[in-house]
């Protein structure tokens, strides 16, 4: 998603699929439904009732939570909070199979979508820290002529506003509305080449930094830069530079395979029409094509917060940050976009950094304190095209985010 603003003390300042259609598409729903549901209102305590002190966020404050995220009729949810002392809560609610009594694994695998972004901006920023690119060089410095046509100018776009999403490249990913357009196009393989020359078919939304659009094309081009850059795929990079100094043995890019490693839930997509269909098998063209593990990616936000991957000065151009459009900001409230970070408000003071990522059948949120002491994510298998129960999914989310990070137990 979108990104830009400084953070000097990013945990006490306020601050995310077409989805591969679903992606944004599920981000579209999300917003529209958000822009239109009102506001519930506190529940306040009489002065004569002064709460007791409430206890901290324990395990069975994790399973409340998952229990009620699975009773909005979502297959399968895990989620996995790592606190200061590296101690972990772990729990699970549904089942990893509609129709089964498959429980879900507690380190099952799943895709990851948009969380990718954040790996991908990693990449670019220890490029940069190498001074092998900067952030202010423009596309056509490294890719001449690729963005080019129907006013797009490669000429005019930075590294920055590829990762910030003020690029201005319009979205036009390959993806599917129906389950038939699924069954049809779900083995379908698509090269960046590919991706990019079907944005250069349309008119951009903005010219570069005039406004702000979440646009998983612009990451695409950012991976194309990274090999450009290395002199490897952008994977290689990923990979030798981030996956494996953190010890994050368990993510990896699924390519042309069109499943997931065991143990995993099953992902299940709910369309338009009501019907429920399990799309775990697809082949997903882009960053969207990560699957990792809760463990995993706690790990890297804890690494990427705590310095362990970045330069200082790098660190503090991640994390300056924009308000991310109207559509965006319906669901994340408060929410505003630095280099490939969400950073986003806690209900307890502060704020807290995240990407979160929506995928056919797979819908993850996540995020870390500023200092990287405490992390969450929460992975869910199933995606919905109404409007109303995407809001209610997004929502439930957060708050076990929110309650997560504020280590404050729900009380129920």
């Amino acid at each position: 998603m979108r990104s830009t603003t400084p953070a000097a003390a990013p945990q006490h300042r306020p601050s995310p699929q077409r989805r591969r259609r679903i992606g944004r598409g599920w981000l579209t729903v999300a917003a529209a439904a958000l822009a239109a549901a009102g506001v519930a209102a506190a529940v306040q305590t009489p002065d004569d009732e002064a709460a007791p002190p409430a206890p901290g966020y324990q395990e069975v404050d994790l399973l409340q939570d998952t229990d009620a995220l699975a009773a909005l009729g979502i297959t399968g949810v895990q989620a996995r909070v790592t606190t200061a002392s590296g101690h972990d809560l772990v729990a699970t609610s549904g089942v990893a199979i509609a129709g089964t009594n498959h429980p879900v694994p507690r380190d099952g695998y799943f895709r990851i979508a948009s969380t990718g972004k954040a790996l991908m901006a990693t990449a670019i920023l220890q490029l940069a820290d190498q001074n092998k690119l900067s952030l202010d060089d423009s596309v056509d410095r490294w890719l001449p002529g690729v963005i080019d046509g129907n006013g797009n100018d490669g000429r005019k776009i930075t590294v920055r506003q590829l990762l910030q999403n003020t690029s201005g490249l319009h979205d036009d990913l390959p993806g599917f509305d129906t389950p038939q357009e699924y069954y049809q196009h779900r083995y379908n393989t698509y090269t960046p080449e590919q991706i990019v020359a079907r944005s250069m078919k349309h008119h951009p939304d903005f010219q570069p930094s005039t406004g702000w659009s979440y646009s998983n094309t612009g990451y695409v081009v950012a991976g194309m830069i990274v090999e450009k850059a290395a002199g490897r795929p952008w994977q290689e990079q990923i990979e030798s530079r981030i996956l494996q100094p953190l010890g994050m043995n368990h993510t990896y890019l699924s390519g042309t395979t069109s499943t997931l490693r065991h143990p995993h839930a099953n992902g299940d997509q709910v369309f338009a029409s009501g019907e429920r269909i399990d799309v775990t098998e697809q082949i997903v063209p882009d960053l969207g094509g990560y699957i990792s593990t809760t463990a995993d990616v706690n790990r890297f936000f804890q690494g990427l917060l705590r310095g362990e991957l970045l330069s200082e000065a790098h660190m503090t151009e991640m994390r300056d940050t924009i308000p991310v459009d109207k559509q965006l900001e319906a669901i994340w409230p408060g929410g505003r976009y630095g280099l490939g970070l969400v950073n986003r408000p806690l209900t307890c003071g502060g704020s807290y950094w995240s990407h979160q990522g929506g995928e056919a059948g797979y819908i993850t949120l996540n995020g870390a304190t500023g200092d990287g002491s405490r992390t969450v994510t929460v992975s869910m298998t199933t995606s919905f095209n109404d409007p109303e129960k995407t809001l209610s999914q997004q929502q439930a989310a957060s708050d076990l985010v929110d309650r997560a990070l504020c280590d404050t137990s729900s009380n129920r």
